[in-house]
């Protein structure tokens, strides 16, 4: 059976290119080449097949992806329309790359493009993937030991000196690296190791690469780099060996390996993850137009800042300036003068006034005194007699003759004797 015929209990398309028509002078056009193609694919009917998502891409609602063969040996490309996915079974619509899957496929072949895929009808989930359940347990294992802990991350440098970089030899990840950080930091340099990124020489060049410039005294950041791929090229970067030797470097390590959607377990150990090496050139270097204008914008800020304070120190000071007290300070000087002297003046007259007062109250009592004092009595020719026992002789019966008396008068006392009563005057 040729190329081009019908195998067995098939039937050709009517417009199905013989080989007999075709020829160097009369050759078929690759529409009908396509259109044959596709009418013998769409006689094949639907297969079961258990396979391995080593992509799973949702675009518009449908998915688009690929399936791996236990062997390892085949893959297939596959799409599953919306409406069919929605009719799965709610744990179905979760799928990720790794898990493992029983498909119903139908062949389909694109005329305009030529790419074979085959349409999903229906799938079930049979659980993960031989390898992506070595790499959980992996996963478990170093999150278990702390490698994933934050505390353990080296914080990357603000400008560094030397940039380490790990990729490719004439890779888009190298060149994507180099462009990004020179046009943030033209002064920015590199010591580049290329190393296999996919494959058996993956982990063991990569970890000697690793070693050379983490042993290098220049090289601040080190950054291990490669572009896109599906899981399977980038096993590499989820090797025990090489997770471990970037555990132990002293030197930072930036981890830019694939896609946003890629996630090998170096990201996870890496000080730092980025989406893509052109991101990791951004993380690493800083950009030196955002820099200049944070610089400006700080000092505008603290201008503004400085300006707005003098501004209100000055205001405030002639605000002080102003006041009466310290436009003219001898005005209260005088003020408070002038209450003194009339308090003083107050005080003094009314120190005066009671002094006064008191002179001609103690004047008064004086006189009274005086009018009831014996002293008044006694000037005015009279006498006070009193025996020896102080009592006043106040009738002459008291001093019998021989009696002796004091006698006080006005000006002093003398010592007298009775000589009895005398008789009173006839008159």
């Amino acid at each position: 059976m040729t190329s081009f015929e019908a195998a067995p209990g098939q039937t050709p398309p009517p417009d199905a290119v013989h080989p007999r028509e075709s020829s160097p002078d009369t050759p078929t056009s690759i529409s009908r080449l396509n259109e044959t193609i596709r009418g013998f694919v769409s006689n094949w009917g639907s297969v079961w097949v258990e396979g391995e998502i080593t992509a799973w891409n949702l675009r518009g609602g449908h998915v688009f992806g690929r399936l791996k063969d236990a062997s390892g040996d085949a893959m297939i490309s596959f799409r599953l329309w919306s409406s069919t996915l929605q009719r799965l079974p709610s744990d179905m619509r979760d799928l990720k790359i790794g898990d493992r899957v029983v498909a119903c496929v139908k062949s389909d072949y694109f005329v305009k493009s030529g790419d074979f895929t085959f349409t999903v009808s229906a799938m079930r989930h049979t659980g993960l993937g031989d390898q992506l359940e070595r790499l959980e347990r992996l996963r478990a294992q170093l999150r278990s030991e702390g490698l994933f802990d934050v505390a353990r991350k080296k914080r990357l440098p603000f400008l560094p000196q030397v940039i380490g970089l790990i990729t490719g030899e004439r890779s888009d990840a190298e060149k994507d690296v180099h462009r990004n950080a020179e046009l943030r930091w033209p002064q920015v340099r590199f010591r580049t190791i290329h190393a296999a990124v996919q494959g058996d020489r993956c982990v063991p060049e990569t970890i000697a690469a690793l070693k050379v410039l983490d042993a290098d005294p220049e090289v601040d950041v080190i950054v291990i780099a490669r572009g896109g791929g599906d899981p399977q090229t980038l096993l590499g970067f989820s090797d025990e060996k090489l997770l471990r030797a970037v555990a132990e470097a002293s030197t930072p390590i930036v981890s830019a390996i694939g896609h946003e959607n890629d996630h090998p377990l170096l990201d996870d150990v890496a000080d730092l993850r980025a989406s893509t090496p052109t991101d990791a050139a951004k993380k690493v270097v800083p950009d030196v137009a955002e820099q200049r204008a944070l610089v400006q914008q700080l000092r505008s800020r603290a201008r503004t800042r400085l300006t707005q304070r003098i501004g209100h120190d000055v205001a405030q000071l002639e605000q002080l300036r102003t006041r009466p007290v310290l436009r003219s300070p001898d005005t209260m000087l005088t003020t408070r003068a002038h209450e003194l002297w009339t308090l003083t003046a107050r005080g003094r007259d009314v120190v005066t006034r009671r002094v006064h007062e008191g002179e001609r109250v103690a004047a008064q009592l004086r006189a009274s005194l005086r009018a009831l004092s014996p002293g008044a009595t006694l000037a005015r020719g009279y006498a006070i007699a009193h025996t020896d026992g102080g009592v006043i002789v106040r009738d002459a019966a008291q001093a019998p003759a021989g009696t002796a008396v004091v006698v006080t008068v006005a000006e002093g006392s003398f010592a007298a004797r009775s000589d009895g009563p005398v008789a009173e005057s006839a008159d």
